[in-house]
């Protein structure tokens, strides 16, 4: 209950920032629109010159886009840790989380949220709509409960690879082009994994498994049998991926020398 007070009040006093600049807050959630709509665009180019892409119609790779919005913006929103080697590390902001009596990575996630990236969750939800009247899909009443859990664990797979990839910086305090690097391997995701080599395909689904946050759990939803163990693989991935980032997180910190030496 102390975690979910601080949460709030962190969140309350974000939004008020925010409101301060709200110019800034419409640019960049216009700006994020913008680049949404042009990797849609891009997919409806791609099908102006095919009708299938291995077995996936138009309107299937555009529900799969739809799908990996909504965890990507959780992710986005409440993980975006991109920047922890230098802010944390290099200039020495992490011996002030040290001294305060809460959890390290939990203080950060708070610090660094930025809750204007939930828009995402609507817009992908959106085209989820579309995509799906357009193929007449039929969701059940559990289904909602699906895909809670399948968001969950997709946005839990995107936290866990990248807060694994902070925690390198407690044993490495040099700057690296890692983060920005796995942004763009994040983006294979969104795009059924037998379009790419069998190479690809598993390293996007066991070593990154960027595959679990858009094409695996949209398939239950695309009624795509053949990957239905996968997709209910997702939510496990998440907790185990996240769990793993959280165990090298703490080991790091207690390599932490501070800023000092």
């Amino acid at each position: 209950m102390f975690n979910i007070s601080i949460f709030f009040q962190y969140a309350s006093q974000y939004l008020k920032t925010r409101l301060t600049y709200r110019v800034d807050t419409v640019v960049e959630i216009l700006s994020d629109l913008l680049f949404q709509a042009v990797n849609l665009i891009f997919i409806l180019v791609v099908f102006g010159h095919t009708t299938f892409l291995s077995g996936w119609n138009r309107e299937e790779i555009i529900f799969i886009y739809g799908f990996f919005l909504v965890p990507y913006a959780l992710f986005t929103s409440f993980f975006n840790i991109w920047d922890f080697n230098e802010r944390y590390i290099v200039k020495g902001e992490m011996d002030r989380i040290l001294t305060r009596p809460i959890h390290s990575l939990f203080q950060i996630i708070m610090e660094r949220m930025e809750l204007e990236s939930l828009f995402g969750v609507i817009t992908g939800l959106a085209i989820m709509y579309y995509a799906g009247s357009s193929l007449g899909l039929t969701p059940a009443w559990y289904d909602v409960f699906i895909f809670i859990a399948m968001v969950i664990g997709g946005a839990f797979i995107y936290a866990g690879i990248f807060i694994a990839l902070a925690s390198i910086g407690f044993w490495s305090d040099s700057r690296t082009d890692i983060m920005p690097m796995m942004y763009n391997i994040g983006n294979y995701g969104r795009y059924p994994v037998d379009i790419y080599h069998k190479v690809i395909r598993f390293v996007l689904t066991w070593i990154l498994p960027f595959a679990f946050v858009g094409v695996y759990p949209a398939a239950y939803f695309l009624k795509r049998e053949e990957w239905y163990v996968y997709a209910f693989l997702t939510p496990v991935m998440g907790v185990v991926f996240l769990s793993i980032a959280v165990f090298l997180w703490n080991a790091g910190v207690k390599k932490y020398r501070g800023a000092g030496n």
